[in-house]
C-alpha cells in the first residue's frame, strides 16, 4: 500500500487509518523512530527497554547482614501464611 501524507508545521505526520488499524496502533501508542539508509522506520515501543542481569545487579541496596537462603524461604513462607490468614488469597 502506498499513500501520501504531509508534515505539519509542528513536525507531526498523520499515519493513514488503514495502517494504524492493521498494526493496532491506537492514540497514545509510543513509537520508536529510527533513521535508516532508506528512510525512517517506525516501530511500536516495547513496554520495557531490553536489560541484562548486569543492569540490575545492585539496584536494590540492602544494608545489614546478608540473609541465607533458608532465612529468605522462611520469610516468604511466613508472608504467604499471613496473606492466606487475611483472606488475600
Amino acid at each position: 500500500m502506498r499513500t501520501t501524507t504531509k508534515l505539519s508545521s509542528k513536525g507531526q505526520v498523520v499515519l493513514p487509518l488503514s495502517i494504524r488499524q492493521a498494526r493496532d496502533w491506537k492514540p497514545g501508542t509510543e513509537l520508536v523512530v529510527e533513521e535508516t539508509k532508506d528512510g525512517i522506520l517506525l516501530r511500536k515501543a516495547t513496554l520495557f527497554p531490553p536489560t541484562t542481569l548486569d543492569d540490575l545487579v545492585g539496584c536494590l541496596k540492602y544494608k545489614g547482614k546478608p540473609k541465607s537462603l533458608k532465612q529468605m524461604d522462611q520469610a516468604i513462607a511466613e508472608m504467604v501464611k499471613r496473606r492466606h490468614a487475611s483472606g488475600r488469597y
